[in-house]
């Protein structure tokens, strides 16, 4: 049932807060073994600025993960 509800989730955006104060919204692309995620066409924001920037393609370790939307 877990690796199905992960499945539904390919291709959708998500936003992603990490420990470091940093949000990431991008299109979800999958995981690897230790469940770091991945997301691709990705925008990364700091919490308190307004400014973004395009990162591209990104791998977040899931230890940084606070919340994934």
């Amino acid at each position: 049932p877990s690796i199905t509800a992960l499945k539904s989730l390919l291709t959708t955006t998500l936003r992603i807060t990490t420990t470091d104060n940093r949000v990431f919204i991008g299109t979800f692309m999958g995981t690897d073994q230790l469940l770091n995620i991945i997301l691709v066409n990705t925008e990364e924001y700091i919490l308190g600025n307004e400014a973004s920037r395009f990162v591209g393609q990104v791998m977040l370790p899931w230890r940084l993960v606070l919340h994934v939307e």
